[in-house]
């Protein structure tokens, strides 16, 4: 057979069309590659043109003959190669959202695998042996090579094998030798006898394809397409024309206008099997462009709202970092996290409140001081300060005041405590037991330094306090002027606490009376209580 009805002939034009395809997309994806991300493409798709290169060239062969079996060959395994490639490299293209590189990258293993469907077709293996064979009953296009899934790895919806195709077609016969056939590939087919009909069924139900006749009476083929370009609902729907040889001229004005392909009458079952699948992968590929046009329109749009508030968040996050920043000089960390998470606004204004104060410092460090070296100073109050500023941590005290060898901390503020008179005695207690080990060690140096501690309790006023630049929060009341004096009066060792702390902590705490003092500042005498032990193992 030769010429146009040579069936040898036409699966060579099929052939190198898919093979255009195969080659031109690949070289696309190359020219587009920008950027160090989709590097990794370029020398895998130039293995891929070679592969189809090599197909080309084996194409040539495709004549009935002894050769024949050798070109197949020799075609599949080259479009094998290109599926295995373009499989790697979808994974990867996916990996890192180039979506518009991925879609073009299924064109490519598509036209592959097509290729090698119809090089495998039973039907065309036979032709190209010479041998008669009736195609009363022809198989599905044979499964893709085990080397590599059938379906690529995540589209937002699976590729369609088969879909719904709409036959039209005014004689008979005709439309029952097409359903026969479509129905065996696996679609589900519907059928109209006209071109209203047609339109009518494509208004009243979802069709994936549609294979139009024509020539028809009342409204020709031509017709049909002409209202499908004004429909928008339509024109995304593929359209192969169906016509007898002798009407190419008019086949050409209806590619024009918007058809999909044709096929001419006869039907060959192969170009029926691969124009069918060609267009319903078409179809399926310009609905993930869509779907994909859909999501990046709707992550703009939500990029746009969230630009929209960025500046708020950001100036949110800089008045955060600011109110942190100054919370954690007189705060522990933890404390300082739990008050701006909290978005309190009213933190550090000024306030009144019942706190716990207690003040600490190191006797004899003015005489210390005095006569030791400056690198004896700086180490002696080095081990002071870590070893009291872990303690305030893990008892979550506040800061109020911190100079050389004195600190003064409190409780309930601007944390609240629920039992602020006990945590300081708590800490005093820990404090003279963690620096008592200092001084000890200390004396074997030949510093003779103590440690003692005062507490009070009361009601004293809170807040920020300072000039621009320099801002502390500080605490203002007798109760502060208070646990002052009585660290200034306790002995090494010993914690002096006064008469109002001493009733908030009787119940835990064991308490020596050591008497009125007389305390600089205040006009009467002051009951004082030395801290001695906590009762019943508690309190500690």
């Amino acid at each position: 057979m030769t010429g146009s009805n040579d069936p040898a002939s036409t699966l060579r034009h099929e052939l190198r069309t898919l093979l255009n395809h195969v080659m031109g997309y690949a070289e696309l994806v190359q020219e587009a590659i920008e950027g160090p991300d989709l590097e990794f493409l370029f020398l895998p798709l130039q293995d891929v043109r070679a592969e189809a290169g090599r197909a080309l060239v084996a194409v040539d062969g495709l004549a009935p003959g002894r050769d024949a079996g050798s070109a197949r060959r020799a075609v599949r395994n080259a479009m094998d190669n290109v599926s295995r490639t373009i499989g790697t490299l979808d994974e990867g293209v996916r990996r890192i959202g180039a979506d518009n590189v991925a879609v073009d990258l299924l064109r490519v293993d598509f036209a592959a695998r097509h290729i090698a469907a119809l090089v495998d077709h039973p039907l065309m293996v036979s032709r190209l042996a010479a041998e008669e064979d009736e195609p009363t009953a022809l198989p599905p296009t044979p499964m893709p090579s085990p080397d590599r899934p059938s379906t690529p790895s995540a589209p937002p919806h699976a590729r369609p094998a088969t879909g719904t195709v709409l036959v039209v077609d005014d004689d008979a016969a005709n439309r029952d030798v097409l359903t026969r056939r479509l129905v065996r590939l696996g679609h589900d087919v519907v059928t109209a006898c006209t071109g209203r009909e047609a339109l009518e069924v494509l208004e009243a139900r979802p069709v994936d394809l549609v294979l139009l006749d024509l020539m028809m009476p009342e409204m020709n083929g031509l017709e049909v397409l002409e209202i499908r370009q004004e429909d928008p609902a339509l024109r995304d729907i593929p359209f192969i024309m169906i016509s007898a040889r002798d009407e190419s001229d008019r086949m050409a004005e209806c590619i024009e206008i918007g058809a999909e392909d044709y096929l001419p009458k006869p039907f060959d079952p192969v170009l029926l099997e691969a124009r069918v699948g060609a267009s319903l992968e078409k179809k399926w590929l310009r609905d993930q462009e869509k779907a994909l046009l859909a999501t990046v329109q709707q992550q703009a749009s939500e990029l746009a709202q969230l630009n929209e508030t960025l500046e708020e968040r950001v100036s949110r996050q800089v008045e955060e970092i600011g109110r942190l920043a100054q919370l954690r000089r007189f705060l522990s960390p933890q404390l300082a996290d739990l008050i701006v998470s909290s978005h309190r606004e009213t933190t550090l204004q000024t306030h009144r409140r019942e706190i716990a104060v207690l003040f600490c410092d190191l006797r004899g460090f003015t005489a210390f001081a005095e006569t030791a070296e400056p690198e004896e100073v700086m180490s002696v109050l080095g081990e002071y300060h870590d070893t009291v500023g872990a303690l305030i941590h893990e008892y979550q005290a506040t800061v109020g005041f911190f100079a050389g060898d004195g600190l003064m901390v409190f409780f309930n503020d601007p944390v609240p405590c629920a039992d602020p008179a006990d945590k300081a005695v708590q800490l005093g207690v820990a404090m003279v037991e963690r620096v008592g080990r200092l001084t000890t060690a200390w004396r074997t140096r030949g510093y003779g330094l103590g440690f003692a501690v005062g507490v009070a309790f009361g009601y004293a006023t809170l807040g920020q306090m300072g000039f621009e630049g320099r801002l502390d929060y500080g605490v203002i009341g007798t109760v502060v002027n208070l646990a002052a004096r009585l660290c200034d009066q306790a002995k090494p060792g010993q914690i002096l606490v006064s008469g109002r702390t001493r009733l908030a902590v009787e119940d835990r705490w064991e308490l020596e009376d050591v008497g009125e003092l007389a305390l600089k500042g205040f006009h009467s005498k002051v009951p004082a209580f030395h801290v001695v032990a906590p009762k019943g193992g508690g309190g500690g």
